[in-house]
């Protein structure tokens, strides 16, 4: 278990929450409604995961929910805060603060080492690099790669570099993390492996974890389980 400082401060404010969040996109001369008033409360701590048929607007949610994309209308706050008024450089800073993210593909920096990719969020926030890379390596030794934090990502296997890159996702101690089908890129076994990780780190730290995916028997495993259908979301599973 990490240490008590690693965890991050929970209270009865939601740590994620969208409020009548509505996408549009526009097709030639109609209108294409992706999200249609959708709300979605994640309380500190929460494990949630969100299925659907491909193209029902999945990720267009989870690009909403982290600022990356903005909703045609509804709110979206972070820990309280509603971020729509925010400038792109506040809106910036405060989703490296509260917020990670874990996506199919790594992406992690090629030239950096597994210590430096997993620090990189630190440094962007303003940490200073000793102790941003003590940070990194405190969970990159929580994930299994004590041994392997100064190789590249080619030196590393599949199931190797998406553990650096959930690391990189949890080293600034974030409110939630937005996991968009992490393991749909990694062999059975290890996306199994990968994933038992991922709620490991969830029950040790606290913070709030809402994934997208395809694999039913993964998505089993979380607190809540919604399909996202017709531009909602429909209580698929529900455990208290």
């Amino acid at each position: 278990m990490l240490p008590h400082s690693m965890r991050p401060m929970t209270d009865s404010i939601p740590a994620l929450e969208a409020i009548g969040l509505t996408k549009t996109f526009r097709e030639g001369p109609r209108e294409v409604s992706v999200l249609r008033g959708l709300d979605l409360r994640v309380e500190p701590g929460a494990r949630i995961a969100v299925v659907g048929a491909s193209g029902s607007g999945k990720s267009t949610l989870l690009h909403c929910l982290g600022g990356l994309d903005r909703p045609s209308a509804g709110e979206v706050r972070w820990a309280g805060e509603p971020i729509a008024g925010l400038s792109e450089r506040r809106r910036g800073l405060l989703r490296n603060k509260r917020l990670g993210f874990i996506y199919q593909f790594h992406h992690l920096l090629g030239e950096l080492s597994a210590l430096e990719n997993a620090a990189l969020p630190l440094l962007i926030g303003g940490m200073g690099a000793a102790e941003a890379r003590a940070r990194a390596g405190e969970l990159l030794e929580r994930v299994g790669l004590a041994a392997r934090v100064e190789h590249k990502p080619s030196e590393l296997s599949g199931g190797e570099r998406q553990r650096v890159a959930i690391a990189r996702a949890l080293v600034t101690r974030p409110n939630c993390v937005l996991a968009d089908e992490p393991t749909g890129n990694l062999d059975r076994r290890t996306a199994a492996d990968t994933y038992e990780l991922i709620l490991e780190l969830n029950r040790d730290i606290g913070t709030s974890v809402v994934l997208v995916t395809h694999d039913l028997d993964l998505a089993a495993r979380a607190d809540q389980v919604w399909r996202l259908e017709d531009g909602g979301l429909v209580a698929d599973k529900a455990r208290p």
